[in-house]
């Protein structure tokens, strides 16, 4: 007759022979691989927002930078305007106390 079984008809063998065992030793398999991946999963969560946290506060200190850098070239670029407005003002009043050589 037919020697090939099926898959299906080796687990219900499988589980007929060793019923409890199986059941036992499936749940108590199952909850360790459950619990595995929660904490690899939070484990790998907790290194992710660590990461983030240094790349959040490594662009911070670049923009940080980069503000500062900024204020000096404007507190630079407005001496600069305030001196031209100063010698233009100094240049007007020497126009206007010389008055006219007609």
């Amino acid at each position: 007759m037919n020697d090939q079984t099926t898959l299906t008809s080796e687990v219900a063998r499988a589980f007929r022979d060793h019923g409890i065992t199986a059941a036992l030793t499936a749940l108590i398999g199952g909850t360790i691989a459950l619990i595995a991946a929660i904490t690899r999963k939070a484990f790998t969560n907790e290194a992710l927002l660590d990461r983030l946290d240094r790349e959040l506060i490594a662009d911070r200190d670049r923009i940080d930078r980069q503000r500062s850098e900024d204020r000096k070239a404007d507190g630079d670029r407005l001496d600069r305007i305030e001196t031209d407005i100063r010698s233009m003002r100094d240049m007007l009043f020497d126009a206007f106390q010389r008055g006219r050589s007609d």
